[in-house]
């Protein structure tokens, strides 16, 4: 029987949606998933079992040796309020990701704008110190102009910025001091009324430049002290970056999944992060993605058609597949720079690399439901999201988190 996408579909009770962050941070809930089966777990329906813990008791199930790969990119503050010059009528844009290859100088951005229907090219928007909360008054710091529609994009325009007046030293604006000025960190639109502090909403480890558009939720669970301690148990941590675009978001609207069109998303697999694959791989220990964006990193850097290692690199559970460098003789995680992914993984598609996997619980009918599906089988995940649902649990950005091991 072919895959619809009407099986990653599941009822969410809507009081379960967290709308704000726990604290500390590492205090959420944690529903491990073991895909064989533990002494400790209750027996899921269709095999493997599930234990109900406290995040921080993470560090129970990692051992010394193993690596932990961690998304290190920054939410940018994106989501920018203005008025249209002229009607004085509110304009909501969302910046996507600069457009060197229109202006090499990055004034010009891919957006989504709304209402769309009255932004053509030529139309001037003014945005004003504070954004969403400018007091009447506030200063014009940053101005734009729709240059251009974005093609098979519902509300996607080119956009040129130009930052206005002066800031604090009174030098004129950079285009990213005006950004920051005007903009907002962009919530995801299933958390609807959060006025807390914009950096719960970033990771401890974020790097200080910002590119992404969503924030890689599975690691706002972590705490140094708790990655402290992970590496004081012998296990380390390797950072990617995967730069998120707003398309994480987006549902599977086609009834055949396989129909889905992904969305391209810009990342970077260092040599240090190849090194320690291939360290934890040749001693027995495993690689753990933190986070969905991890694995596209990962899984996307792997190259069929390098040649293999030794041990070749292969994922748990994921030995001896028809497509496996373990079977082939060929293939191996390689370096990224500047690389760009649609890895689309789905139940079928095999993993290369990742051994195990922390996430958030996802929203229903999405490809990240078919990620972790792919991880697991889809009537475990399904089984363990009932679970999950059935205990309360806190579900998407701000919600609990889910180890598969």
């Amino acid at each position: 029987m072919s895959m619809r996408t009407d099986d990653f579909d599941y009822n969410l009770p809507e009081e379960l949606i967290a709308q704000a962050p726990v604290e500390p941070r590492d205090s959420c809930r944690l529903l491990v998933v073991d895909r064989k089966g533990s002494e400790a777990g209750a027996p899921l329906e269709h095999g493997g079992t599930v234990e109900h813990r406290i995040f921080r008791d993470i560090i129970d199930y990692i051992e010394p040796g193993d690596v932990l790969v961690i998304n290190q990119t920054r939410v940018m503050p994106a989501r920018l309020i203005g008025r249209k010059a002229g009607s004085g009528g509110v304009v909501e844009t969302l910046l996507l990701k600069r457009r060197e290859d229109v202006d090499p100088l990055g004034h010009v951005w891919e957006c989504l704008v709304k209402p769309g229907k009255r932004l053509k090219p030529g139309a001037q928007i003014e945005y004003r110190a504070g954004g969403a909360h400018a007091p009447e008054g506030a200063p014009v710091v940053l101005t734009a102009e729709i240059v251009d529609f974005v093609t098979d994009s519902r509300g996607g325009r080119l956009v040129r910025f130009e930052p206005a007046g002066c800031n604090a030293t009174g030098e004129p604006r950079t285009l990213d001091e005006a950004i920051h000025a005007a903009g907002h960190v962009p919530l995801p639109p299933y958390i609807t009324d959060y006025e807390g502090d914009p950096e719960k909403y970033q990771t401890v480890y974020a790097m200080k430049e910002e590119h992404s558009a969503a924030a890689p939720t599975a690691g706002l669970h972590f705490t140094p002290e708790l990655m402290a301690a992970i590496e004081a148990k012998g296990a380390k941590f390797a950072a990617v970056e995967l730069e998120v675009g707003i398309d994480t978001f987006r549902l599977v609207e086609e009834d055949d999944p396989t129909q889905h069109v992904m969305h391209t998303e810009r990342y970077h697999v260092s040599q240090e992060v190849v090194d320690a694959v291939h360290k934890a791989k040749a001693e027995g220990h495993r690689v753990i993605a933190v986070g969905t964006t991890a694995v596209r990193s990962l899984e996307s850097a792997f190259d069929a058609d390098a040649p293999v290692s030794d041990p070749a690199v292969t994922a748990r559970y994921f030995e001896g597949r028809g497509d496996g460098a373990d079977t082939l003789g060929r293939g191996d995680i390689v370096v990224r720079e500047n690389a760009t992914t649609q890895l689309y993984l789905m139940p079928g598609s095999t993993y290369h690399v990742v051994d195990a996997l922390i996430t958030n619980f996802h929203v229903p009918r999405s490809t990240l439901m078919m990620l972790v599906s792919a991880l697991a089988t889809r009537d475990q995940i399904m089984d363990a999201y009932a679970a999950a649902i059935e205990e309360r649990y806190r579900f998407f950005s701000f919600g609990d988190a889910m180890l598969i091991l």
